[in-house]
């Protein structure tokens, strides 16, 4: 016999919005390790829902070591580990033992920095998740495809050739294929980890007015070294250095009137 669901297990699979509660990702006093080497010291920042939260700062600072705990995604990292803290979703405790991993990446997509479609047509590209949660109504598949190529706006531009490979799209096309297949699952959240550092400056626009339309529907974190990129997109941004979030509020404000002489410094371009 099976033993019941905990409520932690549960706790992800749907989760209302709770306008009283517009914290999303509540990270505490978190330490994180790769070996012995301490990669992220004692971050605490609480990410709102449904808005474009940017990390910037210099190579090796720790924000997609950070980006990456959201999703477990560290979990594969053989000498990677946690030292102490908590990340919290929807207020669950994300690396509690009951948690079902899978279940979490289904509410927590991923946009790697090189778009990565698998080597299949596009349509097997945005189904594939849902496959293997069982779901092969093909009338269903349908929708979810179109649904999903719509909101990553690729839907005019694939329409005809959704039996084709998703390869043989140019790179811009490939990373929106990437968003469409991580929006097909209805996740909560969608970390992006510099998903426009290989693109050029059109597909790169394109992608960036995707992030506005997409964040109304989900909460969307973004890693960047683009500053321009994080003033555009985001509206509330977090500077970190050497594994230290030094400043973490409205974009606007980091941008014009920083609290922190070092988020000044690296802003103007002093040093990073």
């Amino acid at each position: 016999m099976n033993p019941p669901a905990t409520a932690a297990k549960t706790a992800l699979d749907a989760m209302p919005d709770d306008p009283a509660h517009p914290t999303m990702i509540e990270v505490e006093n978190l330490d994180f390790y790769y070996g012995a080497t301490r990669a992220l010291h004692e971050v605490s920042i609480q990410i709102p829902a449904k808005k474009v939260t940017a990390f910037i700062g210099p190579s090796g600072c720790g924000k997609s070591t950070l980006l990456r705990c959201f999703n477990r995604m560290n979990d594969l990292v053989d000498i990677a580990r946690i030292g102490g803290g908590s990340v919290k979703i929807h207020g669950v405790d994300i690396n509690d033992p009951d948690v079902d991993v899978i279940a979490l990446r289904r509410q927590v997509g991923m946009v790697f920095q090189k778009s990565n479609p698998f080597p299949k047509s596009i349509y097997e590209n945005i189904t594939y998740g849902l496959q293997i949660q069982g779901i092969n109504d093909r009338k269903k598949l349908d929708e979810v495809v179109e649904k999903s190529l719509r909101g990553a706006a690729l839907w005019d531009e694939v329409k005809d050739r959704l039996h084709q490979s998703g390869m043989g799209l140019s790179g811009g096309q490939q990373q929106r294929l990437c968003i469409a297949r991580a929006i097909a699952v209805e996740p909560s959240i969608i970390l992006m980890d510099e998903p426009c550092s290989a693109l050029d400056p059109i597909a790169t626009s394109k992608v960036e007015e995707l992030i506005q339309q997409l964040k109304g529907k989900y909460t969307i974190v973004i890693v960047t070294h683009n500053m321009q990129q994080a003033g555009r997109c985001s509206d509330h941004t977090g500077f970190f250095y050497l594994g230290k979030l030094i400043e973490f509020t409205k974009t606007e404000k980091i941008f014009t009137n920083p609290s922190h002489k070092q988020t000044e410094d690296y802003i103007t371009g002093r040093f990073g």
